[in-house]
């Protein structure tokens, strides 16, 4: 497990020292073998959502051939933020380990207290306008879902 969470943040510091987006790192690992790994590449990708956690599950579910890590474990280098949380448990992991705290993150500059808050709030409280537009076809796409004969459920 050692290994693993060392590897983790070396991708996190190797990625700082090539200037190729925040120090953050994480590996997926199943039976003792990694299947994904990941680091933080929102400056290099222009891509907002390219946190290491997640270009870890990517990559995992890519290299597993499937869109769930059962049986898998995931390494990161630090806790994970609001959104990574999020993938993770659409992902589905064993377990989550981590090296740093959001709060040695807060302290780093990289603070997702606020975004903790904000999803507290009721949608209509947020900072970033979030105002439900029904029109007659919004339930459209469920309708669809529910009676589709060949959904593969998640």
């Amino acid at each position: 497990m050692e290994n693993f969470m060392k590897m983790a943040i070396q991708a996190a510091v190797d990625n700082v020292s090539e200037n190729h987006g925040g120090p953050f790192g994480a590996v997926v690992v199943k039976e003792g073998k990694i299947v994904g790994i990941g680091r933080n590449e929102v400056t290099s990708s222009n891509d907002p959502t390219a946190h290491a956690e997640i270009q870890a599950i990517r990559s995992a579910c890519a290299n597993l051939g499937t869109f769930q890590l059962e049986d898998c474990e995931i390494y990161s280098s630090c806790e994970p933020c609001p959104m990574c949380m999020g993938a993770i448990f659409w992902a589905r992991p064993t377990a989550v380990y981590f090296a740093s705290t959001k709060e040695d993150a807060a302290a780093a500059g990289f603070d997702d207290q606020f975004i903790y808050e904000q999803l507290a709030l009721a949608a209509g409280e947020r900072q970033i306008i979030m105002k439900q537009l029904f029109v007659q076809e919004s339930q459209d796409p469920f309708q669809a879902w529910v009676s589709s004969l060949t959904k593969i459920t998640y």
